[in-house]
């Protein structure tokens, strides 16, 4: 069963996500918090897997909350659900070790589905975001130390490197000399040892981590 800790200060969101949460049979809802430093205090108490985190709270914001969970418990994985796409939310959250970053809008199925992928160890970033999030890191890139558990090889990290800078299979091709079935099969081994699905979310973790050079 997977765990997760909703955290938003409006009860009556909490009452609509938990009761979503709660009709998926692999998800168990395990405490609501109303801020974060209430969700914080639960996560001892809890033990979820993953925290459903609000941004704009009292007491505690979600990104303190989140920059302190991803410090304290880093086996917790934390999933932005926001009603904010303000630049600087959106990357103080990246910056904090948030795991994704979703809008209120999305639909319930695809809720489940990135909580479930995020806790399994995907990437979730919401489409009508993901272009601001390339934009910034492409101009200002907050470099992280790369995790050795993708275990990337030299030749993957160029392509994802060109993956990042928004070339096609073709032009990655045409620049490593490679033939475009061989980069096809590099950007499938790249997605699942980075366990995301899409270009957008492997380039989000390429530019996150440093690995798009100039």
């Amino acid at each position: 069963m997977n765990k997760v800790l909703i955290c938003d200060d409006q009860l009556i969101v909490c009452e609509g996500l938990q009761t979503i949460l709660n009709a998926a049979p692999e998800i168990e809802v395990v405490g609501i918090a109303h801020n974060g430093a209430d969700a914080l205090a639960l996560i001892p108490q809890t033990k979820p897997d993953l925290v459903l985190m609000d941004l704009k709270m009292p007491v505690m914001n979600g990104i303190t909350a989140t920059r302190k969970i991803h410090q304290k418990y880093p086996q917790v994985h934390v999933l932005i659900l926001t009603t904010y796409q303000d630049d600087e939310w959106l990357f103080d959250a990246i910056r904090g070790g948030a795991n994704g970053y979703l809008l209120k809008d999305t639909p319930p199925a695809d809720l489940i589905d990135a909580i479930l992928g995020t806790i399994a160890g995907k990437s979730y970033i919401d489409p009508d975001v993901a272009g601001k999030i390339l934009s910034r890191y492409s101009n200002n890139v907050i470099k992280e130390p790369f995790p050795t558990k993708f275990h990337l090889t030299d030749r993957e990290k160029d392509v994802l490197n060109l993956l990042a800078k928004g070339l096609s299979n073709a032009n990655i091709a045409e620049q490593l000399y490679l033939t475009e079935g061989t980069v096809r099969n590099y950007t499938s081994d790249i997605f699942r040892k980075l366990g995301v699905s899409d270009r957008t979310q492997a380039a989000v973790l390429a530019l996150r981590y440093g690995l798009v050079a100039g």
